[in-house]
């Protein structure tokens, strides 16, 4: 049978979608410290200090996954409602249902949860909100395999909502680096679209660091934050794509995530890495609303730490971001130099933006995989950590 270069893509990514792993280790329960003990992105993100002036209150980052348990503890109150641009596939109570997504928004904006909010996730912008647009399914969810003959383009009508929906940030811990992967036309067009509104859009810079350092879409569009990932010691992780595209890193080994399932689990990726990014661009856009998304763009790059020989390097872009230095810097900024800084972004890419979409033509989009890849792929589980003190009901 002859097949066409989007199905051949939907094959692949749905392989790429079944590889990821888990290890479940014997669960005990949790202590009050023993999640945050863990939790070494934040630290290494220096975001105890950038919450000394905000953390997050006021702005929206749109996840773009598998969905978002809004009744997690540690998410509950701070998920907005969303958008389902899949229409089947696993639904609430299923062990396929937003599990990726869930650990993404946990990254973003966790609060925690327990007296004082002492227990579970604590997120980069933990007073951000979340807007959940589901755009692919889970690797494991049993529908997979209708989604290998579906076509449509779920990731571009899912950016394009969430920017007309006011969205400050953008997060695509997703992505397609399989041998043919390509640009989308229309994806290309609704990340322009989204920057346009001032959405400030991220995604991972793909797990293809050990598989070619094929191009990963949508991180390869002209204005994404591409994120890379880096250990607690800042080295560049092995399996992290280095491109010409790679903007900034940020954490992505041994991550600790929630789940639907009310445990905890330690996963890798440059889905990680995306999310974190994604906090810090929240935090930058709460202390400074007025800032345009390549304004904030700058501002992460200008001021990222442990920044490579030369100022920039495929593995790590400029370096890992730093959303209190970024801040500060953003406070010193003049209006003469917030022009000068808009005006090094003009033309094609900052301009108006392109004419809205049409209408669908009443098809669910491009499911999982085809729509811009495999929220899943960019994320491996390594083992549950703890399972919640308590849950709710």
């Amino acid at each position: 049978m002859k097949h066409t270069p989007g199905a051949r893509r939907a094959r692949l990514l749905l392989a790429a979608l079944t590889a990821t792993a888990f290890a479940v280790l014997p669960a005990a329960p949790a202590r009050a410290d023993a999640i945050r003990a863990r939790q070494w992105g934040n630290e290494a993100l220096n975001a105890e200090q950038a919450w000394r002036t905000t953390k997050g209150a006021g702005v929206t980052v749109a996840v773009l996954d598998t969905g978002v348990d809004d009744s997690h503890p540690d998410l509950a109150g701070n998920v907005l409602p969303g958008k389902d641009l899949v229409g089947f596939g696993a639904r609430r109570g299923d062990r396929s249902w937003a599990r990726h997504g869930t650990a993404m928004a946990g990254i973003i904006a966790g609060h925690g949860h327990g007296p004082g909010n002492g227990d579970g996730v604590l997120g980069v912008a933990p007073e951000a909100r979340i807007l959940p647009v589901r755009v692919i399914l889970e690797g494991s969810d049993k529908a997979r395999a209708r989604a290998r003959h579906t076509r449509g383009n779920a990731l571009a009508q899912g950016i394009r909502w969430a920017a007309d929906q006011g969205a400050d940030v953008i997060n695509l811990s997703l992505g397609d680096d399989s041998e043919s992967a390509h640009p989308e036309p229309a994806e290309d067009a609704a990340v322009q679209y989204a920057l346009a509104k001032g959405s400030v859009v991220v995604a991972s810079a793909g797990n293809g660091g050990e598989k070619g350092d094929r191009v990963s879409y949508p991180a390869a569009y002209p204005g994404v934050i591409a994120v890379t990932a880096v250990d607690r010691f800042g080295t560049h992780a092995s399996f992290s794509t280095s491109r010409w595209y790679a903007t900034v890193s940020a954490p992505g080994v041994d991550v600790v995530i929630a789940d639907p399932d009310r445990k905890y689990y330690e996963g890798w990726g440059t889905s990680a890495a995306s999310a974190f990014v994604s906090g810090a661009a929240a935090l930058v856009r709460a202390a400074h609303p007025d800032l345009t998304s390549s304004q904030i763009r700058k501002l992460l790059s200008d001021t990222a730490r442990d920044r490579p020989a030369g100022g920039r390097d495929d593995d790590k872009g400029y370096g890992t971001v730093d959303p209190a230095a970024a801040i500060e810097a953003g406070a010193k900024l003049r209006p003469a130099d917030l022009k000068a800084a808009s005006a090094g972004y003009a033309g094609r890419y900052f301009g108006s933006g392109p004419r809205p979409a049409a209408r669908p033509d009443g098809s669910t989009g491009l499911v999982a995989p085809v729509a811009g890849g495999a929220g899943a792929l960019l994320l491996a589980v390594a083992a549950v950590l703890w399972r919640a003190g308590r849950r709710t009901g």
